[in-house]
């Protein structure tokens, strides 16, 4: 759903910025939820004024938690105390390529030095149990690409990440972190995170302060680091890994996919020779990632619907019960499109829209890319 054209980078106030805070931090609500929610109300502070309603409506059956006005300041709080930043989607210094990706995050937490979101992004991922050649070769390109004015992503983690920040620290690195800004991990990278924010790198982070990373933030991680980047360098990888899955979410986000080839008899090799068999380009060399992404840099990054300009809904009927039982009655555990539910049911699409929004908020829906949907069955 779009509103029209983003009129320009501008601050949020603090007032908004607090609430915009309150709005992504409740229960149930994640950037596609929170988008909706406010092309629908116009602003954070109407959605969550209109919360426990819809929340009733969508049949929950649990209240969820509602951010409160004190843990949200007390964030913002926690976060000054660090030197961290709370950076708002429309604002300057949020990462230019984050905004193109579906549902890109609203707030990140940025530590450290937000100019090197500006310099054009590369990310190297790998291997946690990398290979001495691997982490060799991570750390060479890394420090290639710096060279060039390259500014390299990674995720932090053990191996082929820890080589391509190390690679890139003179240069500017960013580190997506699975977890909260103080929460980095693994542990053993604390003193690399520390001096990434020092030499003008920076670590960024969706999710709350003091949030420990679980197994299931890591994809969401990877998510970031696409969206993050013109194009993923997947040095080694097994069949099945977190590499692997970033390589898909590239592909699916239109970004360029480069993979390193490796032997057969390494399974550390697996991942990345079934990339280049599914198109990825071949690298052995900086240069074969520099040729592919310099075109891109320049080119300018599409406009994306503003979350200020709501749609009018004025002349659209609410939804009634029995509205909300036909769209139930057509969504079931298999993802669903949305226009198949419109079709389907005959209701006007804003009253589709608003019945979706009712049931993410209760915790009955679950979203999926390509704009499909199903219902989760609650005990």
């Amino acid at each position: 759903m779009t509103s029209g054209p983003v009129s320009g980078p501008r601050l949020l106030g603090d007032r908004q910025r607090l609430n915009w805070l309150r709005l992504i931090r409740t229960d149930n609500v994640g950037p596609a939820t929170f988008r909706d929610l406010i092309n629908r109300f116009g602003s954070a502070e109407k959605a969550l004024e209109r919360l426990p309603d819809l929340i009733r409506a969508g049949g929950a059956a649990r209240v969820p938690k509602i951010c409160g006005i004190a843990e949200a300041e007390a964030e913002l709080a926690a976060l000054a105390s660090l030197g961290a930043r709370l950076i708002a989607m429309g604002e300057p210094d949020y990462p230019p390529l984050l905004r193109m990706m579906d549902h890109p995050p609203p707030l990140v937490t940025v530590l450290g030095e937000p100019a090197v979101f500006a310099l054009p992004p590369v990310a190297i991922v790998g291997a946690r149990n990398a290979s001495l050649a691997g982490i060799k070769l991570a750390r060479t390109f890394a420090a290639e690409l710096g060279r060039e004015g390259y500014a390299v992503v990674s995720g932090l983690a053990r191996g082929i990440d820890t080589a391509a920040h190390e690679g890139s620290l003179s240069t500017g690195t960013v580190a997506v972190l699975a977890g909260g800004i103080d929460r980095p991990y693994p542990p053993e990278n604390l003193a690399l995170l520390d001096e990434i924010t020092r030499r003008g790198g920076a670590a960024i982070s969706e999710m709350p302060l003091g949030w420990e990373p679980r197994a299931r933030d890591f994809p969401r991680r990877n998510r970031i680091i696409v969206g993050l980047s013109h194009g993923l360098v997947v040095v080694e990888a097994a069949l099945r890994s977190g590499s692997l899955i970033s390589a898909r979410l590239a592909a699916d986000m239109g970004r360029l996919v480069f993979a390193v080839p490796g032997s057969p008899l390494d399974p550390r090799a697996a991942g990345t020779n079934g990339l280049l068999k599914d198109g990825a380009t071949l690298v052995t060399e900086a240069r074969d990632i520099l040729e592919q992404i310099a075109p891109l840099i320049g080119a300018p990054i599409p406009q994306v619907s503003s979350l200020e300009e709501p749609p009018d809904f004025a002349a659209t009927p609410q939804p009634d019960d029995s509205d909300r039982a036909r769209v139930v009655e057509c969504l079931s555990a298999t993802p669903t499109g949305i226009d198949e539910v419109i079709r389907h049911t005959g209701l006007h699409p804003a009253q589709v829209f608003m019945i979706l929004l009712e049931l993410d908020l209760a915790g009955r829906l679950e979203r999926h890319a390509g704009g499909m949907v199903s219902l989760l069955f609650l005990d």
